[in-house]
């Protein structure tokens, strides 16, 4: 028991893991999922547009990096294609790993993005036209922000993943100062010989995640419940009022 639950082994890394491990698991996670979240409404207005191509290439990007195991596409990115990125980011894996993050969730994000967008009503387009908006101020002032909205509960879980995820990037060799909290949790346990490090790292990892899979929870049961009483409002103004005569 005490190779996995030696408290005083997690005490001596708690410190790193806050310090270091924390503040870059998030700047992972932030990172890619901002870059994610740009590249994946790309994804999604090239999804659903008129544009046979930019729905072929749409398509393709998405089957790719959905079908790819997450580990494979960090990889690939942090070391068999390091050399193309060495220019831009120079020898430092960390814009890589947010990098290949970054390409990974778009694919999920665009897919999130293109089903909220395609569930919102025709008519709200059709009557944005009615009123003189062309088809671009349409979608961007009207149907993406419901669309948005519709969504958010998934977005927040994408993020999520991402935090998790964030873990694969220990597979490029991060410098100290650049390590997450998994990887930080495992050097600690390779030095020992112990596990406990690993174990307060997963414990810190739920203290994480677990928040915010309940907001998550919440956002949803509250849209969820908004739009229901958005429907009966509109239910209610279209049934005649009793007693009225007709002509």
């Amino acid at each position: 028991m005490n190779t996995f639950f030696d408290f005083q082994a997690m005490a001596e890394v708690v410190p790193e893991l806050l310090l270091v491990g924390l503040p870059n698991t998030l700047i992972f996670a932030f990172a890619s999922g901002i870059l994610g979240t740009l590249l994946g409404v790309l994804l999604a207005v090239m999804g659903i547009s008129h544009n046979r191509l930019l729905r072929y290439i749409a398509r393709i990007y998405t089957d790719i990096f959905r079908g790819l195991p997450a580990v494979v596409v960090i990889v690939l990115f942090g070391l068999a294609l390091a050399p193309v990125f060495q220019p831009f980011f120079g020898r430092s894996p960390y814009p890589t790993g947010i990098l290949a993050l970054s390409l990974m969730s778009a694919a999920y994000i665009g897919e999130i993005f293109r089903s909220g967008i395609q569930s919102v009503e025709k008519g709200q387009l059709e009557a944005s036209r009615a009123l003189g908006f062309g088809y671009g101020p349409a979608m961007r002032l009207v149907v993406i922000p419901q669309g948005i909205r519709r969504v958010l509960p998934a977005l927040m879980n994408q993020f999520i993943i991402l935090i998790k995820d964030s873990s694969l990037v220990f597979f490029l060799g991060l410098l100290a100062n650049q390590r997450d909290v998994f990887r930080i949790g495992n050097d600690a346990a390779a030095n020992t010989g112990n596990y406990s490090p690993v174990v307060a790292a997963g414990v810190l990892y739920l203290v994480l995640t677990i928040p915010l899979t309940h907001l998550v929870n919440y956002v949803d049961k509250r849209l969820r419940t908004g739009r229901a009483e958005q429907g009966n409002a509109a239910t209610t103004a279209t049934e005649p009022v009793e007693g009225t005569l007709s002509r």
